[in-house]
Parts: structure tokens; C-alpha cells; sequence
């Protein structure tokens, strides 16, 4: 075996490392931004991005989006929709 055989070795064993760290990445990426906005279906969130990384990502951006999307709002105060005391 060869100096070149070895470093060949080498450089695919370093890119199917890197390549299943991305799709896990990418797996938590939806669950990680939903905790972090506080979102109200967290779980949901974190299980829509594994099933989707199960799936071949498919549905993955809508999951990101959903994400990003608290739906319904919340209610901001300031807004006129509370109610207002005489």
C-alpha cells in the first residue's frame, strides 16, 4: 500500500464523517431554532426535522419555516388589543 492509497483512505474516511455530521446538524437545526424562539410545539418541531432527515429532507424546509412561525401570536402589549382599564 502506497503513500497515495493511505492519504486516499484518509480523505474518505474525513468525508463521511463530515458528511454524517451535516445531516445531523441539519436534523437538530429546526429543534435548536424552535427552543431557542420559545416555541409552543418545540417537540414537534425537533421530531418534523428527524423524520425529515429520515425521509431525504423533503419536507425540511417547512419544517424550518414552522420554526421561525409562532402561530397563533401572541398578543403584544401596546397593541389595542387589551382590554383597557377606565
Amino acid at each position: 500500500m502506497s503513500i497515495l492509497d493511505i492519504f486516499a483512505w484518509i480523505v474518505l474516511v474525513v468525508l463521511v464523517f463530515s458528511t454524517i455530521a451535516v445531516v445531523v446538524f441539519l436534523a437538530m437545526l429546526p429543534g435548536m431554532i424552535a427552543r431557542k424562539r420559545n416555541h409552543p410545539w418545540v417537540d414537534g418541531v425537533t421530531a418534523g426535522g428527524w423524520v425529515t432527515s429520515i425521509l431525504g429532507f423533503v419536507l425540511w424546509p417547512a419544517v424550518l419555516i414552522w420554526a421561525f412561525v409562532d402561530w397563533p401570536a401572541k398578543p403584544r402589549l401596546g397593541s389595542g388589543d387589551e382590554a383597557t382599564a377606565p
